[in-house]
């Protein structure tokens, strides 16, 4: 366990950049169904909105979360790392369950355009796409100012 405490600042540094990584897409997947909601399907629009949307969900947003969870599973299995009776890092938690509710549901809005079976508004899209700055915000007053 003393590996896991010296490298706890590298890990930490590696959690950082893979949520940046991640909430980039999180916060850009929703406008591109913004303008593909609007595209008629199987129009050459929309077939690059397909691809701009699998390479974006598949090569980036995928390994980021994933690296993104397993740098806070390994920070938060360092000894003396975490105090888990402060209410502000399972709201934290919470919030972060919801960005990957919110990864989920963007998976499958992206499978119904790779399908051309979307049947929501770009208007949808458009608030869907506050959620993740929201979600966001929250998350990093919580880390930062750790109210409760």
């Amino acid at each position: 366990m003393d590996a896991l405490q010296g490298a706890y600042l590298w890990i930490k540094a590696v959690h950082v950049l893979a949520v940046i990584a991640w909430m980039a897409g999180l916060l850009y997947l929703p406008r591109l169904f913004v303008y593909h909601a609007d595209a008629q399907p199987g129009s050459e629009k929309s077939e690059t909105f397909k691809v701009m949307e699998r390479r974006l969900y598949r090569a980036i947003m995928h390994p980021a979360l994933a690296l993104t969870v397993l740098s806070a599973l390994i920070l938060l299995a360092t000894p003396g790392a975490v105090d888990w009776s402060q209410g502000w890092l399972h709201a934290k938690l919470a919030l972060v369950a919801g960005l990957v509710l919110l990864h989920i549901l963007m998976g499958r809005w992206l499978s119904a355009f790779a399908e051309d079976r979307n049947r929501r508004t770009a208007r949808f899209f458009r608030i869907v796409n506050e959620a993740p700055t929201l979600l966001m915000i929250g998350i990093v007053l919580l880390v930062v100012v750790k109210p409760f």
